[in-house]
C-alpha cells in the first residue's frame, strides 16, 4: 500500500484551522510514518470522548498525556484517580533512552516537564478536602442516591420544606438523621398538623438507607465547607491548566459514596457553569479512570443521570473522558455520544472476546488501509487505533498511532512530595478546615430540650396548683365541721332538761 498516499490521507484529515493536541504519528504496515501527526482539535474536545483497552497497553499513559497537553494549552483538568499512579504529572519525567527513540520514530521532540496539581480527596487520605452540604443536593437528587420508593421520596421533599419553612440548616448527615427522627417522635404532631401524617415505616426505611451512605464514608462527604466547582478552573502563573486528581484508591469497595459524589459533581457542574456556545476551546475536561467499576456498580440514578449530563454538559463546554477495558463496559446511550476514541490493543483469548472485538471494529470509520478487527489485537504497548471529530464534528481519518511519551513522571509522588505538594496548596486552607455551625441537629436539640423544659414546668405547675386546691379543700372542710359543733357550755344550757328546770324555777317565783 502506498505510504505517500497514506500520508497525504492522514496529514490532511488532521489539520486543522485553529489549537490542537498531537497525540502521535500514524503507522501503516505495523511500522511509523514519521511525521504523519494525529492530531485532536481543541474546539471539538467538549464532545467527549474514550481511551480503551486490555490491561498493561497504556490506557493510563494516554491519560497522562492528554491531561498534560490539555493543561499546556490552558485547559483546567479534572482525573478521578482509582488506580493511585497519576501523581507524577506533579514533577517532570527523568528521561529515558526508549523514550527518545519513541519521539525519534513519531517525529517530535521530547520535552520533560512538570504541571499545576492539585490532589484532592473524598476520604481520609491526604488531599483537599471535597464535601458538600446535603442542602445543596435537594430532596431529588438525594431520593435518587438513596434510591427510594416514591412515597418515601414524598416524604424526604416534606421534611426539606420543613426545613425551609423552620430556617433549619441541613448540612450533613447527622442533621437529616435528627428531622427524620423528630417527624416521627418529638415533632410528629407539628408535622401533622402542617404537613400530614408520616410513617414510621417509611422515616426508618430511609434511615437505613442513610446508614449504608454514612458507613462507606458519607459521614466525611457531607458538611462544609462546601466545594465551589470554580476552584476546578485555575490556571496557574504560567497560563497553564490545574490538573485536579481525586485520589480514589479507597473508593472500589464504596460504590455508593462514588455514586453520591458524581451525581453531585456533575449536577453542580451542570447547573453552575454558563452556556460556552462555540469557543473553540473547552472549559474543562474530565477523565473517569477504571470506568467500568462505576457502570458495574451505579444505581439506576446514576446511569441515567450521567446519559443525560453526556448529552447536554457539552453545552457548558466540558467534556467527559472514560478509560475502560472494553468498549462494551460503557452503556451504548453513552458510547454513541463520544467523539474522540482511543483503542489500546484488546485480548482475544475465548469466544466473547472474538465478539467483543468485532462489536468494537464496527464502532470505527471505515478505511482502506486496515483491517480493524485484526489491528486491534495486535497492537503494542503505547500504540493505539485513533478516531477523533474534526472542526465540522466528521470524523478523522482512523489511524493506528504510535502515542508519544507523558512530559511528566510515570510513577507516583513519594509521601514528601506530596506532603510538600499539599503544604503549598491555597486549596487545601481554604477547604481542609473542618466546619460544624449550628444547623438542623442542634436547633431541634434545643428545640426538643425547651420543650421538654416546658413540659416539665407545665407539669411542676399542674402539681402546684393540684396541691393547692388540695390545701383549699382541707382547711373549707375543717371550717364547716367546726362551725357545725356546739360548746359543750352551751350544749348543756341548750338541753331541754336544764331548760325545763330553768322555767320551773321561774314559775314558783312568779307565785
Amino acid at each position: 500500500m502506498n505510504s505517500d498516499t497514506f500520508f497525504k490521507d492522514i496529514t490532511e484529515g488532521n489539520t486543522f484551522k485553529g489549537d490542537y493536541i498531537t497525540l502521535g504519528s500514524a503507522m501503516l504496515n505495523g511500522e511509523t510514518i514519521k511525521n504523519a501527526f494525529v492530531n485532536v482539535p481543541l474546539k471539538t474536545m467538549n464532545r467527549h470522548g474514550l481511551i480503551a483497552g486490555a490491561t498493561g497497553t497504556g490506557k493510563t499513559k494516554t491519560l497522562q498525556v492528554l491531561a498534560e497537553n490539555l493543561s499546556e494549552k490552558g485547559v483546567p483538568v479534572l482525573l478521578m484517580d482509582i488506580k493511585g499512579d497519576l501523581s507524577g504529572l506533579a514533577k517532570p519525567s527523568p528521561g529515558h533512552p526508549k523514550i527518545d527513540e519513541r519521539h525519534e520514530k513519531i517525529g517530535l521532540p521530547f520535552d520533560a516537564k512538570s504541571f499545576p496539581v492539585e490532589v484532592m480527596t473524598l476520604s481520609e487520605q491526604d488531599g483537599v478536602r471535597l464535601r458538600a452540604t446535603i442542602s445543596e443536593f435537594g430532596p431529588v437528587l438525594i431520593s435518587r442516591i438513596l434510591d427510594v420508593t416514591e412515597t418515601q421520596a414524598g416524604i424526604i421533599s416534606v421534611i426539606f420544606k420543613y426545613c425551609d419553612d423552620n430556617k433549619l440548616p441541613l448540612l450533613d448527615l447527622k442533621d437529616f438523621k435528627k428531622i427524620l427522627q423528630y417527624a416521627t417522635g418529638e415533632g410528629k404532631k407539628e408535622f401533622e398538623e402542617s404537613y400530614g401524617r408520616i410513617s414510621t415505616a417509611s422515616t426508618g426505611a430511609i434511615l437505613r438507607k442513610l446508614i449504608e451512605i454514612e458507613q462507606q464514608g458519607g459521614d466525611l462527604f457531607f458538611g462544609e465547607t462546601s466545594f465551589d466547582t470554580q476552584d476546578l478552573l485555575r490556571i496557574d502563573e504560567n497560563g497553564k491548566g490545574y490538573i485536579n486528581i481525586i485520589r480514589l484508591t479507597d473508593i472500589q469497595d464504596k460504590p455508593k459514596l462514588f455514586s453520591t459524589f458524581m451525581l453531585s459533581l456533575l449536577a453542580e457542574i451542570y447547573s453552575t457553569f454558563p452556556e460556552q456556545g462555540d469557543s473553540g476551546r473547552p472549559e474543562l475536561i474530565m477523565f473517569i479512570d477504571e470506568a467500568h467499576l462505576i457502570f458495574n456498580e451505579a444505581s439506576d440514578a446514576l446511569l441515567n443521570q450521567i446519559e443525560s449530563i453526556v448529552k447536554l454538559i457539552r453545552s457548558k463546554g466540558v467534556g467527559l473522558y472514560f478509560v475502560t477495558q472494553n468498549p462494551t463496559d460503557v452503556p451504548e446511550a453513552v458510547l454513541g455520544q463520544l467523539g474522540l476514541k482511543v483503542q489500546h490493543a484488546l485480548r482475544a483469548f475465548t469466544a466473547k472476546d472474538r465478539k467483543a472485538i468485532k462489536l468494537t471494529a464496527q464502532n470505527y470509520p471505515d478505511t482502506e488501509y486496515y483491517d480493524t478487527a485484526e489491528v486491534l489485537t495486535s497492537l503494542g504497548i503505547g500504540e493505539a487505533l485513533v478516531s477523533a471529530l474534526d472542526e465540522k464534528g466528521k470524523p478523522t481519518p482512523l489511524a493506528a498511532t504510535m502515542m508519544r511519551a507523558p512530559m511528566s513522571r510515570m510513577d507516583i509522588l513519594t509521601e514528601a512530595e506530596l506532603g510538600s505538594l499539599l503544604a503549598q496548596s491555597k486549596l487545601a486552607k481554604k477547604y481542609n478546615e473542618e466546619v460544624d455551625r449550628e444547623s438542623a441537629y442542634e436547633m431541634l436539640n434545643t428545640k426538643i430540650k425547651q420543650a421538654e423544659a416546658e413540659e416539665a414546668k407545665q407539669k411542676a405547675k399542674e402539681e402546684q396548683e393540684a396541691l393547692k386546691k388540695a390545701e383549699t379543700k382541707r382547711k373549707s372542710s375543717t371550717s364547716r365541721r367546726r362551725s357545725t359543733r356546739q360548746n359543750p357550755i352551751v350544749k348543756v344550757l341548750s338541753s331541754p332538761t336544764v331548760i325545763r328546770s330553768v322555767l320551773g324555777i321561774l314559775t314558783k317565783m312568779l307565785k
